[in-house]
């Protein structure tokens, strides 16, 4: 893991040490906790900042044979335990890509470089905990020593965003922390998080939700509010993509039978999600948001594992289904109504890289380079080849050049190497392409691509 780790050939060397290492970073979605970042946060020992809340690490360790509670924690147990049983499992993760992040986080972090065991486990201990003791390491240091520049976090509508407000105040913090909005509670119709969340939304917005034009009024409400404080992107989980032609009445009755504890079919749970995305929509064109949407994942598969442990603990799949007509009428629709806005389009399921690059190919104009992209590889697929996978469909289908490139989708501080393994892997990529003889050896073409991928156009795309 030297100088030129993934890179194979003199061209991929040098657009990567010259164009793109030095660039700075645009995380635009991750699910970073702003109240760690407006506290300035310091950890306790590595276990904390390594392993809670991360579960690409509890699935391999569970993989490995680990027992539950040395994975998620809980009373009584030691956090040097949890560290010792990752460390058995990191030299069991090779040819995963949490082996080459495990080492790349030791390495920028902690100046760490031998590879990690159950035997050097105690003194990487010892050595990384003097490092989370020392006056420079906390949440605002590290984020300002990896040259990130903007990090959007992921945030319900119903959300205060006061410690967003409260990081614009702080002289010396040069980061932008923007709110996202993620309403996928409020859409979520068929789940028994629905009424609460929507009683709470009419609360926080001091608005009257008994009818579903009201209940667009305060979601109107919120977005202002989020426009206000910074929010420039939407976020949408949609695990199956739904659209059926319905009118406002229709949805209205779908709504207040919801409100009234009925039970509704799939049709109904259609009908409302089609028309709410529909406006929601209209009001990101309006705003001039990037709308994404994240599809194709299935979560919390093991029911007697989230009823123990609750979502985002390691239990969720890749999803299969319809989407290339759904989608198609979704978008169409949005568009016609109010012009779509900037739409990312991401898919957990690789199969569907060709359909979204076909779709968002029918949707491009409006003199916005770029405009409909096709999301970075996400989840399980930020791997080297799940990386590869994703940019070569969309250079084959669209314009690589164009891409707004990395984001972590993370909730770890640390996480942020995972720049440098993209930017390492793109430039290997189109290094080799110089060496087949597919494209020219012009660095200041290929430099300039490099270099718009890794920061410029994420910077231009969303406006920041």
């Amino acid at each position: 893991m030297g100088d030129h780790f993934l890179l194979q050939s003199e061209v991929s060397r040098r657009l990567y040490h010259d164009y793109a290492a030095g660039q700075p970073i645009i995380d635009y979605h991750c699910h970073l906790n702003p109240q760690e970042i407006y506290e300035d946060k310091r950890f306790g020992n590595l276990a904390e900042i390594w392993l809670y809340g991360d579960h690409y690490k509890w699935r391999a360790m569970r993989a490995n044979g680990i027992e539950e509670t040395l994975v998620t924690g809980g009373p009584g147990v030691d956090d040097y335990d949890r560290f010792l049983a990752w460390a058995r499992t990191v030299p069991a993760t090779l040819g995963n890509p949490l082996y080459h992040w495990s080492h790349l986080e030791l390495r920028r972090y902690f100046g760490i470089e031998e590879p990690i065991n159950e035997k050097n486990a105690p003194a990487i201990w010892e050595k990384a905990n003097a490092v989370l003791r020392s006056e420079d390491f906390s949440v605002r240091r590290l984020i300002r020593d990896q040259r990130v520049r903007v990090i959007c976090t992921t945030d319900d509508p119903t959300d205060t965003l006061e410690y967003h407000e409260g990081i614009k105040g702080i002289a010396d913090f040069d980061c932008l922390v923007l709110p996202s909005f993620r309403p996928d509670k409020g859409l979520e119709i068929r789940r028994d998080t629905f009424v609460p969340w929507v009683r709470k939304l009419g609360e926080t917005a001091g608005m009257n939700v008994d009818t579903y034009e009201g209940f667009l009024e305060a979601v109107d409400n919120r977005i202002a509010f989020f426009a206000k404080v910074g929010c420039k992107v939407s976020d949408h989980a949609l695990d199956r993509v739904l659209y059926a032609e319905t009118s406002l009445g229709e949805v209205s009755a779908i709504y207040a039978r919801a409100l009234g504890g009925e039970t509704l079919t799939l049709e109904e749970e259609s009908k409302y999600k089609t028309y709410t995305l529909l406006h929601l929509g209209e009001q990101y064109s309006k705003l001039g948001w990037t709308m994404q949407l994240h599809i194709h994942a299935s979560r919390n598969n093991n029911s007697r594992s989230f009823a123990r442990l609750g979502p985002d603990t390691g239990f969720d799949s890749i999803h299969d289904g319809e989407l290339a007509y759904p989608l198609m009428k979704l978008l169409d629709g949005i568009d016609a109504k109010a012009g779509l806005p900037r739409t990312i389009l991401y898919s957990l399921n690789p199969k569907d890289y060709y359909v979204l690059g076909t779709v968002m190919g029918s949707f491009q104009g409006g003199g916005i380079p770029g405009k409909i992209q096709l999301g970075s590889a996400w989840w399980f697929n930020d791997t080297k080849d799940g990386m590869l996978e994703q940019m070569n469909a969309l250079a084959n289908l669209g314009l690589l050049s164009r891409f707004v490139g990395m984001l972590t989708d993370s909730r770890s501080f640390l996480s942020y190497p995972r720049h440098e393994y993209f930017r390492r892997i793109l430039c290997d990529m189109l290094g080799g392409w110089v060496e087949r003889g597919e494209a020219p050896e012009d660095m200041e073409l290929l430099g300039g691509m490099v270099e718009d991928i890794c920061y410029r156009n994420a910077k231009n795309y969303f406006g920041f």
